[in-house]
């Protein structure tokens, strides 16, 4: 029998605080509404009278509609308020204390994310804020998971969900559900230098596929040596952004004409975006100008033809296209 009974007190332990305080609110409610009915039957004549004047009492609201008339009545009145009133308010304030602390944690990142399809971005710099602000253009329903041990809270931003950690820890990754995410987009340290950036990068990368290896993974990468070392851990995407840059610089420089000024055209978010698509069967076989004329018909762009693991970008207008090739197409 005693076993019985610690084992039900521990169940009852085990259950949130503000649960337990809201059952003892609701059994007093039923208990004193149906007792004030027993005592005053004419005041009270059902005991659903008798809820609805125990509820408005033990919430310190008194409408007055119905009062007690005796002194067994104004007695039971006097326990109702002193019992009831004081677990009612003990109830809201743990209640308003839960939705703060739980508030408090999403904003420190210690709130795990529970739904799927998402992306997870690594690292918080101003690489990834632009990435974000693109994304929410593009797919304004997307929801983003960002992955980050500097920041000390979650930054103010639409449909991102913060998870502050090491990003090579798996505990970190599956709080983030890596799991069912769509894609992970990994940037480099903007705290480290070119090369531990790198291998930082890396080690996140084989942690990420560690836990989802079908996980569509971009890499940002900083130096020619661990871009090898990138592709050798399953990098989907590799970014090189030592090439990108110093290709925009040059470029601007040859061209002497605001090239710089063209760049921010083509973020997603401007409604232009770069597309690698599959030829299509109508395609194969014709040449590079005969499909640009094909695809401007369809406001689109043809820059180069993918073969393999080749690109090359502009060929010459009687460059065939075959079956397996893809299309470098920029299109709105």
């Amino acid at each position: 029998m005693m076993n019985k009974t610690n084992k039900i007190l521990i169940q009852w332990l085990s259950w949130p605080i503000h649960v337990r305080i809201a059952l003892i609110v609701i059994l007093l409610i039923l208990f004193f509404g149906e007792l004030i009915s027993v005592i005053e039957p004419k005041e009270f004549p059902t005991a659903f009278d008798g809820i609805w004047w125990a509820i408005v009492t033990v919430s310190t609201v008194g409408f007055g509609d119905s009062t007690p008339k005796t002194h067994a009545g104004k007695l039971v009145g006097m326990v109702t308020i002193l019992i009831g009133a004081s677990f009612a308010a003990s109830y809201f304030a743990i209640l308003s204390a839960a939705t703060f602390q739980k508030q408090q944690a999403y904003v420190d990142g210690e709130i795990p994310f529970k739904r799927k399809n998402h992306v997870v971005i690594i690292g918080w710099n101003e690489k990834a804020h632009e990435m974000i602000q693109s994304l929410r253009a593009v797919k304004p329903f997307k929801q983003i998971v960002l992955i980050d041990h500097s920041l000390k809270e979650a930054p103010l931003m639409e449909n991102v969900h913060f998870i502050r950690g090491n990003p090579t820890n798996d505990f970190t990754l599956l709080k983030a559900n890596v799991k069912e995410a769509d894609a992970a987009i990994i940037t480099a340290d903007q705290h480290k230098n070119e090369l531990d950036a790198d291998m930082q990068s890396v080690l996140v990368l084989l942690a990420l596929k560690g836990i989802n290896p079908s996980l569509y993974c971009v890499i940002e990468i900083l130096t020619e040596h661990q871009a090898n070392n990138a592709k050798r851990a399953g990098a989907d995407e590799i970014i090189k952004t030592y090439q990108l840059t110093s290709h925009f610089i040059m470029s601007s420089y040859l061209a002497k004409n605001g090239l710089s000024t063209i760049y921010s055209k083509l973020n997603p978010a401007t409604g232009n975006s770069f597309q690698v698509l599959p030829v299509p069967e109508n395609l194969v076989g014709k040449t590079f100008k005969e499909a640009s004329i094909h695809l401007l018909d369809q406001e689109s762009i043809l820059l180069g033809i993918k073969r393999e693991e080749e690109a090359k970008m502009n060929p010459p207008l009687s460059y065939e296209i075959l079956a397996g090739d893809y299309l470098i197409v920029f299109s709105h």
